[in-house]
């Protein structure tokens, strides 16, 4: 492969001015389209020598035939350009977004004469003001219910309403107390249209007036002794209250703001996106991206807030809009969001107090819904079919991969070495296969792999007659003793180790040592997620939407959380033993002095003096601690 890709520019061919601009194939077609407040700056990081690369921009870069530019005015005008472009041409490279499901809305159909309330998942009725996006139906259904009662406007149908109109008759919800428009034939459409800018103005905020208007009137016609009317007022008023509960307050009661929660991984992230109005949450909305080419977090943040925002109308912008990473164009981004808006957008961090808290809920939530969908595409059946039948064509096995075993070395700065191995069967973990290897001595990972792949391939090589015997009915019930042959003695189709080409070469000589040149081999490595095979030069890389990928990856972090979560075990079990043996030293002052100096080797390092300084530790207690220690 050539380290110089043939269609690249001449340095001074590209402008330092703002930009748009875009890669393309043989034929034409866009692959990613980026901005950059230097052109020339940010196409010289794309022609850096293909080795520099990050495997995923590479592969991009290699597939393209071509780039062009186009210089703008500003740089808003790039992030505005930008944006269209994208949503043009759909370009395989750029992050890509799926909403985790068609979410239904509060809709109230302002184009029309009348307009009326309804439940929708179709966000392009012209001229309607959305509210949500709600969990379930149920939930949108409930709130209108609750509102109705308060602002009773229209519920029925279009073609009720034009049928009610011309005959002069109430619509049938009208007649029943479910419809509130002209069409019931007890108001006029200008009362009509003024209850439903009151609907959408509490929607939009909570209004608290409306309350404090309610309440007038209910203690005003109980004065008047109208208590018909004050039962009314006072139904509305705990229908206002319902609405209200229904979300808590969670900022100031007149903080409009988005929040985005993102979680990420090399291949995917999850966005929580939290709509607060009024200071309540109105609603949520999660979106998977799928990535194709190396992006930063604060880059991400840049495309999930241009795709949110793109054909939002103003009054979807809020005042504030938080995310965990400000974008390096947040200025433009705020600009942007601004012209947009018709009003000022702030674009910023969380730093403190509810706000803080707030997004730290919605983090939290991506990351469940980021390991969610990673465990969903792996758990489905169809997906597992379709990774083992991708892992077998990408490796070039003769039959699929039905049990794969993968192995993690872990350790605490060379001390408390353990390694694990994970199985799945089917593509699925078997985690009562799951074992833990002890390392007592090693120079490093490679060697740490090669002596635990030694002793676990030979339990392949022992003999039927020293499994355990296990009792067993034959067809006419008569029990008699068999032999089953331990799951452990079981041969793997596949080992997969979680390294690079070090990793795997080291498997290989265990492998070949052991005479098991049978069973596949590969490592993936979690910077760039790439497979190593043994004896190869370069790795395989997996399709970004690979279900084969996800498969790989979701036993690699099995096996790391695995050995992670036993060495830490280990390592606390092995202080608080050493501890123990202090003469005088109980569980309570052995808890303070590992909270005090976070670690045993920072103990270690301690004098005598600094020990003593503990409440309840002594001179004398003090000395024998630094002596043990020192002695061990």
């Amino acid at each position: 492969m050539a380290n110089v890709l043939p269609y690249r520019p001449k340095a001074g061919e590209i402008p330092t001015d703002p930009g748009v601009y875009r890669f393309r194939d043989a034929e034409g077609r866009v692959l990613y389209v980026g901005k950059a407040k230097n052109l020339r700056a940010r196409l010289s990081n794309y022609f850096a020598p293909l080795h520099t690369l990050h495997e995923r921009t590479r592969r991009m870069v290699t597939t393209a035939a071509s780039v062009e530019w186009t210089v703008v005015a500003t740089d808003v005008d790039s992030l505005q350009l930008e944006y269209m472009w994208i949503k043009e041409f759909d370009p395989p490279f750029n992050v890509r977004y799926r909403d985790d499901k068609s979410y239904p809305f509060m809709a109230i159909t302002l184009a029309d004469e009348a307009p009326r309330v309804i439940v929708t998942r179709n966000r392009r009725i012209p001229g309607a003001k959305y509210f949500g996006p709600y969990p379930k139906v149920w939930a949108v259904h409930e709130t209108i219910d609750l509102m109705i009662k308060v602002f009773p406007i229209r519920t029925c149908s279009d073609s009720s309403y034009k049928k009610a109109m011309a005959s002069g008759r109430p619509c049938f919800p009208g007649q029943i107390g479910r419809c509130g428009g002209p069409c019931s034939m007890k108001v006029t459409i200008e009362e009509h249209r003024a209850m439903v800018d009151d609907f959408v103005a509490f929607m939009s905020g909570g209004d608290q007036r409306f309350a404090r208007e309610l309440t007038t009137r209910m203690r005003e016609s109980a004065a008047a002794m109208d208590y018909e009317s004050a039962a009314v007022y006072r139904d509305k008023l705990q229908a206002i209250d319902a609405v209200l509960n229904k979300s808590a307050l969670v900022l100031e009661d007149d903080m409009d703001a988005d929040l985005f929660g993102i979680a990420e991984d090399e291949l995917a992230a999850a966005v929580q996106h939290f709509v607060v109005r009024g200071g309540r949450i109105r609603g949520v909305r999660a979106t998977t991206i799928e990535k194709e080419i190396d992006i930063s977090g604060a880059d991400l943040v840049d495309q999930v807030l241009q795709r949110t925002y793109g054909d939002a109308a103003p009054g979807d912008i809020p005042r504030h809009v938080f995310v965990p990473t400000l974008p390096g164009d947040a200025g433009e981004l705020e600009q942007w969001l601004q012209t947009r808006r018709g009003k000022r957008v702030t674009v910023q961090v969380a730093q403190r107090g509810r706000k803080a808290d707030l997004m730290k809920t919605a983090n939290i939530n991506a990351q469940q819904a980021l390991v969610l969908h990673k465990t969903r595409r792996t758990s489905d059946y169809v997906a597992r079919s379709q990774a083992l039948t991708d892992l077998q064509e990408a490796l070039g096995l003769e039959e699929a991969p039905l049990r794969i075993e993968c192995y993690d070395v872990s350790h605490l700065s060379g001390t408390n070495v353990v390694a694990s191995l994970v199985v799945f069967e089917d593509g699925l973990p078997r985690k009562d296969q799951y074992r833990i290897f002890g390392v007592n001595e090693t120079t490093d990972d490679t060697d740490s792999m090669y002596q635990v792949l030694t002793r676990r391939l030979a339990y392949l090589d022992r003999p039927d007659e020293d499994d355990e015997p296990v009792p067993d009915a034959t067809a006419d019930g008569e029990v008699v003793t068999a032999r089953k042959r331990p799951r452990f003695a079981y041969r793997p189709q596949l080992l997969v180790v979680d390294g690079g080409k070090p990793q795997v070469e080291a498997a290989a000589r265990a492998l070949a040592d052991a005479g098991h040149s049978e069973i596949a081999l590969c490592g993936i490595a979690k910077r760039l997620e790439e497979i190593w095979l043994p004896g190869e030069e370069y790795p395989v890389i997996l399709p970004r939407t690979s279900e084969s990928l996800y498969l790989l990856q979701r036993l690699r972090d099995e096996a790391h959380r695995f050995a992670i979560v036993h060495q830490r075990k280990r390592r606390k079990r092995d202080i608080t033993s050493v501890l123990s043996e202090v003469p005088g030293l109980g569980a309570a002052r052995i808890k303070a002095l590992l909270r005090h100096f976070g670690s045993v080797s920072k103990l270690k390092q301690a004098t005598p003096e600094e020990i003593q300084e503990l409440p309840g530790i002594g001179p004398r207690l003090a000395e024998a601690i630094h002596r043990h220690l020192a002695d061990g």
